[in-house]
């Protein structure tokens, strides 16, 4: 396990960049309210999106924009207390049945037991490429960062700037990647008790209802489709994200999410993949 030293500025590091007030878009002009009969919510004259889910239904949104690569970064306080059997995703996701979607899911667990985050990467539909994490923080007692960097070379998903999974870019053994669909970011707060707690053993408790998960500081700095690449204009050499890998330094914190947090990965999983791990895993990280 990791050293006090060392998880301790961790959780310093989480504070100072959760609680930066980094210029951010409003959600009325950024996002469309998609589902939930009023249970979403703009408010703070758009500096605030809330979703709320009871027994009758959850609520969603999504980015008015679609975009081809990009970093993307949101922060997010999820659902306090015992949150069994919901789950808050938040995604970018194009359309079509041979879909591209990158996600974060948060699983909610029962009072005083860690959310899980559930990561996976589909690819023109196919998907089966989850890792999941505990965090090393409570995700519900304040907002915290969560970001997608998506180039053409790789996708990184960052927690409060921390590395926690890479998927490489691997065309040339013939994993389809993710570079041809536009995506929009969507999020959603709905209710998967047949599966999200243990496995569906530990069911939503309605008497809590409604459940919340709060947004702000929805930062889109992407490429905006339908212009694509060009939509960046002359400066996409400049955008440090369109090339963005890990250096040394990032490479030992990922590592040390890996090592200390990773709870599942389908890349070790060789029950699941009797015939053979994907490709992808032969030098996955």
């Amino acid at each position: 396990m990791a050293s006090p030293t060392l998880l301790l500025s961790l959780l310093f590091a989480s504070l100072v960049i959760s609680s930066s007030a980094a210029a951010a878009a409003n959600f009325f002009q950024t996002t469309d309210i998609t589902w939930g009969d009023g249970r979403a919510q703009v408010l703070d004259n758009g500096d605030l999106l809330t979703l709320s889910l009871d027994k009758t239904t959850g609520s969603g949104f999504q980015s008015i924009n679609e975009y081809l690569f990009g970093k993307i970064d949101m922060q997010i306080k999820l659902v306090s207390g015992n949150s069994a059997g919901t789950v808050t995703a938040y995604y970018l996701r194009s359309e079509g049945s041979a879909w591209d979607e990158i996600d974060f899911e948060f699983l909610g667990n029962l009072s005083g037991d860690p959310y899980i985050v559930h990561t996976n990467v589909f690819s023109q539909g196919k998907g089966n490429r989850e890792q999941q994490f505990y965090l090393w923080f409570d995700p519900t007692a304040d907002f915290h960062t969560y970001s997608i960097i998506w180039n053409p070379q790789r996708i990184i998903f960052y927690v409060d700037g921390m590395p926690i999974r890479v998927f490489e870019n691997k065309e040339s053994i013939g994993v389809p990647f993710l570079k041809k669909q536009p995506m929009r970011i969507q999020s959603s707060l709905w209710n998967a008790d047949n599966w999200a707690t243990r496995g569906g053993l530990v069911k939503t408790n309605w008497s809590l209802a409604p459940f919340t998960a709060s947004y702000r500081n929805f930062n889109e700095d992407a490429c905006i489709w339908p212009w694509g690449q060009a939509s960046c204009g002359s400066t996409v050499s400049d955008k440090s994200w369109y090339t963005q890998d890990l250096d040394f330094e990032s490479q030992g914190k990922l590592k040390w999410v890996q090592n200390n947090f990773m709870i599942y990965n389908y890349c070790t999983d060789k029950k699941r993949f009797p015939q053979g791990l994907p490709p992808e895993c032969n030098d996955a990280a």
